[in-house]
């Protein structure tokens, strides 16, 4: 499935078209290595992603064509979330 489609099926990103925006922008890696919106993703892959002052790692688990809310978090597992800032604090 392509890297863009995923990040909304699974809810990670509301519209594709942001998603899209943020891999051709190179905020998205797969496995380490930077990704454009039409890489393909598949259950194992890892993905870390640049999103505002937040950096997400996620495993995917599956890889399903439609999900509904409830099944979308299924998907993926947040393996680890960092708050990325300024170093000054005021």
């Amino acid at each position: 499935m392509r890297l863009d489609k995923f990040l909304k099926v699974s809810r990670i990103i509301k519209r594709r078209t942001l998603a899209k925006e943020v891999s051709d922008q190179g905020r998205i890696e797969i496995n380490g290595k930077e990704a454009k919106a039409s890489s393909t993703v598949k259950a194992g892959d890892e993905l870390t992603i640049r999103l505002g002052q937040r950096k997400i790692t996620a495993r995917i688990d599956r890889i399903q064509e439609t999900s509904r809310k409830e099944e979308a978090a299924e998907m993926y597992t947040i393996l680890k979330e960092e708050k990325l800032g300024s170093s000054d604090p005021f």
